[in-house]
């Protein structure tokens, strides 16, 4: 089986053209697409369009251009803590990204992954609509060889080997209001 590896500037130049792009993150491969695309991401992964995608980017920064203001003050209090890290964060979200990620919500989850390699990436090809790397309802996948069996056509980033991954989701919590998280999945980081 071969591997169709990539360097982080031909991958972006693939991603703008409207491919998906697998790469390693600190927590599980990511399968990614820039948020225009976020329709193929769901018909590759098989997911039902009523579970989002999260918007990961390079800084903190890119991602709170998208929060509405009211949450900004919570989203820099925690994110300057935990970020990067596996940490995501769902926040009440304005703008195109909105509609492409979540078309039936008003919330965005939001991270910065603690990978080297991903930072490069998303650095030149600006935030990703992400998710983990498996077909929808079937368990993550974490090596370079079952990614290529089910992802055959999606190229990866390149150089391997990867960095070593947790193997866990991120934890994801939701702002609630003014100093109020939400719980909505227990991963990597405990709060």
């Amino acid at each position: 089986m071969s591997i169709s590896l990539f360097n982080s500037d031909d991958l972006v130049l693939l991603l703008k053209e409207g491919s998906p792009a697998l790469f390693p993150t600190d927590t599980l491969p990511a399968l990614a697409v820039i948020p225009e695309h976020a329709n193929d991401l769901w018909s590759l992964k098989k997911r039902p369009r009523t579970k989002p995608f999260i918007l990961m980017a390079s800084s903190s920064a890119e991602l709170f251009d998208f929060v509405l203001p009211e949450a900004l003050k919570d989203a820099w209090e925690i994110g300057s803590a935990y970020w990067p890290g596996a940490l995501t964060l769902v926040l009440p979200a304005k703008g195109s990204a909105v509609k492409f990620l979540n078309p039936f919500g008003s919330t965005i989850g939001m991270r910065v992954p603690a990978c080297d390699l991903a930072i490069d990436l998303l650095k030149k090809s600006g935030p990703l609509a992400t998710t983990s790397a498996n077909l929808s309802g079937l368990e993550p996948l974490v090596s370079v060889m079952e990614l290529s069996k089910t992802f055959p056509k999606v190229p990866l980033l390149g150089p391997l080997p990867w960095p070593k991954l947790s193997g866990l989701a991120s934890t994801l919590i939701k702002w609630n209001g003014e100093g109020k998280w939400e719980m909505l999945r227990q991963g990597s980081v405990y709060l």
